[in-house]
């Protein structure tokens, strides 16, 4: 290498130097932007082909280092459509233009970021600070299936009311039932008629407005809720066991019950009247339900007050149904809960863990509304860094891998720059150092060549 190569190798070390203050800068002016990943500095000899013992030191080159993979800190904001990724992935999201109206006309293209500060917009899409359009499935608000993939937009439109279809039900029926009239079993109504079930009924009898008061008399509450028909009408549904048979060894039977709902309520002077749900259940010594079997059945035309509810499935699952002891001789409730409700508008929202953006409404329905998109790739930091804090996909980083696979998502908060100030102000001494000594290279360069040419003077 003579003095000409150390001046241009000198020249490289400035360049390279240059180029690590220019990510520096970069990281430090971004210390602050949600979602920002600091870009280090890579640095890599260039040497000339030369026999090993006449190799001398070559240029240097500077070749940025991303740090998509290194997470940054995490920060509450308040706002519930923020999110925050803890773990690997990103946000899958779009740019927009805008079309003479005003609509946002979308890329197409998909971006990814870990910029996750989405508040809704006027047209109600999720937009991040940076202008870039949230992602993923939307999802039927009545039947949670999704209905298409692309920029999730919230819609302020009313929840249409959902009939109550179905019932969740478990509960403790006592061994010995206190009733009223003081009798563990269904006394026999007036006119010799129980209005009992040993099996199932294909019309299931109806206690009487004028049977009412001896049946209620003779059995136990067994819970009420609120369900409601396929207009959002509200109905309360009032149940009542009464144990109508007691375990007989000989015969080889268990107790026996039967259940009841008040298909006309009570009000002043007129008695209410019950309906019998038409399916005897019955329990052996052990308390366990043997009949009917399976976790569920259907109670057919449910009506209350005059309102139809149609057919409803009454699921009390596996075990949960059974009749133990009770010092108090009545039933205990553990589950009652139904998959309807009535008509209601878009209060807020809020994302889970597993990245459902939901819905609370007014009629205090909590309602999936779309699944967030999250891509990962085997390779992040090999990934293109455009404007925005979006990357985009290359041939190094390979295909995006859709799901979260471990990763859970923040709401409410956002993920902070990973750059440490603290750290970019050492490296800003180190190049600033190291760019000083390039210059004196040169300067010393200069000097020899200043030297040789006053040798023939």
């Amino acid at each position: 290498m003579d003095v000409f190569s150390a001046l241009q190798t000198s020249v490289s070390g400035l360049k390279a130097q240059a180029f690590s203050l220019e990510n520096i800068s970069g990281n430090i002016a971004n210390s602050q932007t949600v979602g920002y990943k600091r870009i280090d500095t890579d640095f890599v000899d260039m040497l000339t082909e030369q026999p090993a013992r006449q190799q001398a030191a070559g240029g240097v080159a500077a070749f940025s280092q991303l740090t998509n993979s290194l997470q940054g800190g995490v920060a509450a904001t308040g706002v519930s459509t923020n999110m925050a990724l803890s773990g690997d992935g990103f946000f899958t999201v779009q740019t927009a233009g805008s079309n003479g109206g005003g609509t946002p006309t979308f890329s197409g293209t998909n971006l990814y970021t870990r910029r996750g500060d989405f508040s809704v917009d006027r047209d109600g899409y999720l937009v991040n600070g940076a202008g870039a359009y949230l992602t993923g499935q939307s999802l039927d608000p009545a039947t949670g299936q999704s209905t298409g993939t692309g920029p999730i937009k919230v819609s302020d439109a009313t929840l249409a009311a959902k009939p109550t279809t179905s019932i969740a039900y478990a509960a403790n029926l006592p061994s010995n039932p206190t009733t009223t009239s003081g009798s563990s079993l269904l006394a026999t109504l007036p006119g010799g008629d129980p209005r009992v079930l040993s099996g199932t009924a294909t019309t299931p009898p109806t206690i009487a407005a004028s049977d009412s008061a001896g049946f209620v008399n003779s059995s136990v509450a067994g819970g009420e809720l609120t369900a409601y028909s396929g207009t959002g009408t509200p109905v309360s549904v009032q149940m009542r066991w009464a144990k109508v048979a007691n375990a007989d060894a000989t015969a080889g039977t268990g107790d026996t019950w039967n259940l009841y709902y008040a298909n006309q309520t009570a009000t002043g002077t007129n008695a209410g009247t019950w309906q019998n749900v038409g399916t005897a259940f019955t329990f052996n010594g052990s308390g366990q339900l043997t009949a009917p079997t399976g976790t569920s059945l259907s109670i057919p035309d449910v009506t209350v007050n005059g309102t139809n509810l149609g057919a409803v499935a009454l699921n009390f699952g596996a075990g949960g149904l059974t009749q133990y002891g009770s010092s108090t001789g009545q039933v205990t409730t553990n589950t009652l809960q139904q998959n309807g409700y009535a008509a209601g508008t878009l209060n807020s929202l809020a994302v889970t863990s597993d990245g459902k953006l939901t819905g609370t409404y007014s009629n205090g329905s909590n309602v999936a509304l779309a699944q967030v998109g999250v891509a990962r790739f085997n390779a992040p930091n090999a990934l293109k860094a455009v404007s925005g804090g979006n990357y985009a996909q290359t041939a190094e980083s390979g295909e995006p891998l859709t799901g979260l696979s471990g990763t859970t998502i923040i709401g409410g908060n956002v993920e902070q720059s990973n750059t440490d100030t603290a750290g970019e102000f050492s490296k800003l001494i180190v190049t600033q150092q190291a760019y000083s000594a390039n210059t004196r290279v040169m300067s010393t360069a200069q000097q020899m060549m200043s030297d040789l040419i006053n040798v023939i003077r």
